[in-house]
């Protein structure tokens, strides 16, 4: 009894630092993204949850190209029975890929939103943070196979995420 402890012990501790060396990987993006094929509609099928989405149902972004280069964006949600609306601007970080972007939505503060999940056809996403402590699973559509969604889930797991945080997101019926 004693030896199966200690050998749990040891597996778990293993466990444990190979999560956190993968949290010290750099973060994966994407290839390249597309921004004219990006832009548009997206529903957030899950996320970590945060605190700037706290309550919120029926999440939403809507993505457009700027004149000046940049990316208006427009996120909202339902909370407490009224539409909430954040708008904002992102600015291409890495214009090679296309796939590293800053998001700003209060002057100075920006943050890192990296596609490191996308369908060839560009119905779905999956954003991240490069610290692990931000995550988005996005749609096209208010629902996502689950087949797709497991696969990001996984994708994610193997870039150091812990998704047991995943929370998903109620879109409706």
């Amino acid at each position: 009894m004693k030896k199966e402890i200690i050998a749990g012990s040891v597996a778990l501790g293993l466990a444990a630092i190979a999560a956190q060396a993968l949290r010290c990987q750099p973060l994966e993006t994407v290839p390249y993204v597309d921004l004219k094929k990006y832009v548009g509609a997206w529903f957030e099928i899950a996320a970590f949850p945060q605190w700037f989405e706290s309550g919120c149902t029926f999440t939403s972004a809507a993505y457009g190209l700027a004149p000046d280069g940049g990316i208006i964006v427009k996120n909202r949600c339902i909370k407490d029975n009224k539409i909430k609306i954040a708008e904002g601007r992102a600015y291409v970080a890495d214009k090679t890929s296309n796939a590293k972007l800053e998001v700003q939505f209060q002057w100075p503060f920006k943050g890192k939103y990296w596609i490191i999940g996308l369908g060839d056809d560009y119905s779905y996403a999956m954003v991240g943070h490069p610290n692990r402590k931000y995550l988005w699973i996005l749609s096209r559509r208010s629902t996502l196979d689950e087949q797709i969604y497991n696969k990001l889930v996984a994708q994610a797991a193997e870039q150091g995420f812990d998704v047991r945080k995943l929370v998903r997101t109620m879109q409706g019926v």
